[in-house]
């Protein structure tokens, strides 16, 4: 029978002390740290980005917040102002209708005093 042939494996590189050049593997490994130090730079470097990132993020909406928060205060502080003038004017108004119904009340009983005397006197006259 026929059998396909199946690529071969490629054999693994395997270092022999005595015979790889030595210059070779250091130059590797020199590579290989040259390497991780930059990929380490950059991801240190795109992690301090990210993170002032986040600190101005996380300061705006802490600006916001205060903002909100501030905007609600100062209106309430506006209508609680209106709110004290409307209780002064109120206040005055009330007091001077007070003053205006004592006088109503003197002038009326002024009258009845009046009349309750022009009717006595008619009714000693007659």
């Amino acid at each position: 029978m026929y059998s396909p042939q199946r690529p071969l494996a490629r054999p693994r590189a395997t270092f022999d002390a005595a015979g790889s050049n030595p210059g070779d593997l250091e130059e590797s490994m020199l590579r290989l740290i040259h390497e991780h130090n930059q990929s380490s730079l950059k991801l240190r470097d795109s992690t301090e980005k990210a993170k002032k990132k986040s600190i101005r993020s996380a300061a705006r909406v802490s600006e916001l917040l205060v903002d909100t928060v501030n905007g609600g205060v100062q209106e309430a502080f506006v209508n609680e102002k209106r709110i004290e003038m409307e209780i002064r004017a109120l206040t005055e108004t009330i007091v001077r209708f007070g003053k205006q119904t004592d006088q109503w009340l003197a002038a009326t009983h002024a009258i009845n005093t009046a009349i309750k005397g022009i009717h006595a006197s008619l009714n000693v006259h007659l």
